[in-house]
């Protein structure tokens, strides 16, 4: 079983990090080719997390992601505006997310919430 500080950033991720590598993820797959950029991973967020957030906390989180080598970013082309930054999920990000799976996996282990639901039905 591995340690906490086996992950490979210095800290683990924070629950909106994780939720923006996997919109990266999620956007760097699109059937359009469009990628990654800034507005793609806000709008992952709002139609698979079902979670509004502004597009400066997408950004802020994207550069810190970035000075932790989890994610890389390019400039691509955008069209008639210009040229738009490319984020992609860099190999130690995918391990950070494993890691973040493997210990959230753990914490959930053995842990069974329908007595407290059931109880909460009941209020």
């Amino acid at each position: 079983m591995p340690s906490p500080s086996s992950t490979t950033s210095d800290a683990p991720l924070g629950t909106f990090e994780e939720q923006v590598l996997l919109a990266v993820l999620r956007t760097g797959r699109t059937p359009d080719g469009s990628g990654a950029y800034g507005m793609a991973v806000r709008r992952v967020l709002e139609e698979v997390a079902g979670r509004e957030v502004a597009i400066g906390a997408v950004y802020a989180t994207l550069d810190r992601l970035e000075v932790k080598e989890l994610v890389a970013s390019e400039r691509g082309e955008a069209g008639a505006g210009g040229s738009r930054r490319l984020f992609a999920v860099t190999p130690r990000g995918a391990r950070a997310l494993a890691d973040s799976r493997e210990m959230r996996e753990r914490l959930w282990r053995g842990i069974d919430l329908a007595p407290l639901l059931a109880g909460a039905n009941r209020s």
